[in-house]
């Protein structure tokens, strides 16, 4: 702490003069001892002075005797992928307890490079949470992916130093690493003094410990314990992660409750999670709810949601309710459902009700969607080999399977008993580049679904049972600048806009919701499998760093570790 605020502090902390506020008959969770302890809590200027039952405040709150816990973190997320403006997710997840946000702001990169990051610092500076944000660290993802913009070591300059920066976003392209690429390395030296996040999943053993070597310190692509417990093992912390596609937690915690290791190096991060989802089930206080319920002791859920991702990364003032501390609070009705009360940040309700106040964005990030209209002819897809790979798409994951079967060999495959098309399609620089391949999984009949938000890259994906309507659905994400739509028979039945970089709305997010979940309920009405959110999940079949297969304008991509490369 700083002389000038100790100073300012000191009195208070020693009874001296009255605390701003002061918090009692309180149940609070002590994340150092594993206690819960009756007493009060001391704050002034947003700071924590102490608890102790003799504290004296100018304001008084009784609690009457519901637990405290430190404000939850996020330990990794992408503000861009919830569709709403990032302000929008903020105050939302806040009202539900998570009072810090580490983002990686990856997706706005990949359309708009460095305007995207300054976008997403911007939105976010004067939010009623704390939100940190991790550089993202590859635009594009690989070098065969088509993106909107490229950053360098060199374009990271200007951001080194701001203290909102806590390191080296998730690095995805794990061949440059484990390959020793000086370019990735360039990168790693700007922030070898920092966190470097991870992006790891399915690594052979020893590809996974020279990822490590590299200086790589987290990943949240852990999918099973098994492998949960390699990554842990060779130092790396492990963020367990509960997104709205990727449902990663209950094989991991069960895996920790079944053996009894020590939780000190996982934490919870939510990745992608949509806001109707945060509305109906809560942000990270599901993940303790939810780890609770699997048997995990309250004490060690609520740590992985506090102060052991804090310690990850270097948030010395948050993550505990002690002296020195900032005054994110959680108030909850007990340890095993996890009701939110009220929530603090610095000490400060936050007001469930208040109006959200989200600012205006730049013109030229409304416009990224740079494409001329398609027809149903640029969809063709002839099938000439003996055996055709097709995308496996996996239910409640976000990895595929490499299904090989033989299909008659035609000018142009037409989608039939359960087998669709899926493209993806470049935006950016209107180069003229449809992949187009088949996937099983999804279901939908008699129609088509397309979004703009494609990871990593943001190109516009679309999967439908007939070329007609998949055009139909890729021209109205042209017409909107990016956002859902759902086609059925020839006709667009319903679109969401998300017109800032194609990924992101600018209305409320009831707004949003409300439509959202209308279109969900045509898509499974259309035959989409309630094992797939049919947005989000569609959104990873162009993710070139997850297997087995992907999507992308080159063509179909195998993303095996030991196989990679375009399928002809």
């Amino acid at each position: 702490m700083k002389y000038e605020l100790y100073k300012k502090l000191a009195p208070a902390a020693l009874g001296k003069v009255k605390a701003d506020i002061v918090f009692r008959n309180c149940k609070i969770v002590d994340v150092f001892t594993g206690e819960v302890v009756e007493s009060a809590i001391g704050v002034k200027d947003g700071i924590i002075l102490g608890v102790s039952r003799t504290v004296q405040g100018k304001k008084e709150i009784d609690l009457k005797g519901a637990y405290v816990a430190p404000g939850f973190i996020d330990a990794h997320l992408h503000l861009e992928s919830t569709m709403v403006a990032p302000a929008e997710l903020v105050a939302t997840a806040a009202a539900c307890g998570t009072t810090t946000f580490i983002v990686d702001p990856h997706e706005a990169a990949n359309v708009s490079g460095a305007d995207g990051i300054n976008y997403i610092l911007d939105q976010t500076e004067k939010s009623t949470a704390n939100v940190f944000v991790m550089m993202p660290s590859c635009v594009p993802a690989t070098d065969i992916d088509d993106n909107g913009c490229m950053i360098a070591a060199t374009d990271m300059y200007p951001f080194i130093g701001n203290p909102r920066i806590l390191g080296l976003g998730e690095v995805m392209d794990d061949d440059a690493v484990i390959n020793g690429d000086p370019r990735m390395f360039a990168k790693f030296a700007l922030f070898d003094h920092l966190v470097i996040d991870g992006h790891a999943p399915f690594l052979p053993n020893r590809m996974l410990s020279a990822y490590k070597l590299a200086g790589v310190d987290t990943d949240h692509e852990a999918s099973s314990f098994e492998y949960a417990l390699e990554e842990v093992r060779r130092g790396i912390h492990v963020h367990i992660r509960e997104g709205s596609a990727a449902h990663n937690l209950d094989d991991i915690v069960s895996g920790i409750v079944r053996t009894g290791i020590d939780t000190e190096h996982f934490s919870f991060c939510t990745d992608d999670k949509h806001i109707e989802d945060i509305i109906r089930e809560g942000h990270i206080v599901y993940n303790v709810r939810r780890s609770v319920e699997l048997g995990l002791d309250p004490f060690k859920a609520i740590k992985m949601a506090t102060i052991n991702t804090a310690n990850c990364y270097g948030l010395k003032q948050m993550g505990a309710i002690a002296p020195g501390y900032q005054a994110d609070l959680v108030i909850f009705n007990n340890m095993k459902d996890f009701k939110i009360i009220d929530v603090y940040h610095k000490g400060k309700l936050i007001d469930k009700k208040a109006p959200i106040k989200v600012g205006r964005c730049p013109a030229h990030l409304k416009r990224t969607v740079n494409l001329d209209k398609v027809s149903a002819d640029d969809f063709k897809l002839p099938i000439r080999n003996k055996q055709t790979h097709i995308i496996g798409m996996e239910p409640k994951q976000i990895v595929t399977q490499d299904i090989k079967k033989a299909i008659t060999k035609t000018d142009n495959y037409v989608p039939k008993d359960g087998y669709l098309k899926i493209a993806a399609v470049e935006r950016h620089q209107n180069s003229g580049k449809i992949g187009v391949a088949i996937a099983k999984g999804y279901g939908i009949k008699g129609g088509a679904v397309a979004s703009s938000v494609s990871h990593d890259s943001h190109n516009i994906i679309v999967i439908g049972d007939n070329d007609e309507d998949i055009a139909t659905a890729v021209n109205e994400i042209i017409r909107v600048q990016g956002g859902y739509t759902v086609v059925e028979k020839g006709k667009v039945y319903e679109t969401l806009p998300l017109p800032i970089m194609g990924l992101m709305t600018d209305v409320s997010f009831a707004e949003v919701d409300k439509k959202l979940k209308k279109m969900k309920k045509k898509a499974y009405d259309m035959g989409v499998s309630k094992d797939f959110d049919p947005f989000i999940t569609l959104s990873f079949m162009a993710l070139t760093v997850i297997p087995e297969l992907r999507i992308t304008p080159r063509g179909l991509y195998m993303a095996k570790v030991e196989e990679k490369g375009f399928i002809k």
